[in-house]
């Protein structure tokens, strides 16, 4: 996204956005780490127990992948910081 940048967990400054894949992270993990951030967790459509873990961790969208993919403004959509 034109404006912003890709951090890690290491970073220094916190970063606007985390995009997480729920099958590798821990979704607790990912919300205490970045608890001011917005977090967007994808997976693929049959992990029902991943987006139910991230909903529960308090991910701000929690989405299938390939609709990560196919509607990325949509999704990502009003998290992000206005880039003037």
């Amino acid at each position: 996204m034109p404006g912003h940048r890709f951090e890690t967990a290491e970073g220094i400054e916190p970063p606007d956005l985390v995009i997480a894949d729920i099958a590798r992270v821990d979704p607790d993990d990912v919300a205490e780490t970045f608890p001011s951030v917005p977090i967007v967790g994808f997976t693929n459509h049959v992990d029902t127990m991943g987006l139910r873990r991230a909903h529960a961790a308090g991910f701000d969208r929690v989405v299938v992948k390939s609709a990560l993919f196919e509607r990325t403004d949509e999704v990502i959509g009003g998290l992000l910081p206005s880039v003037e």
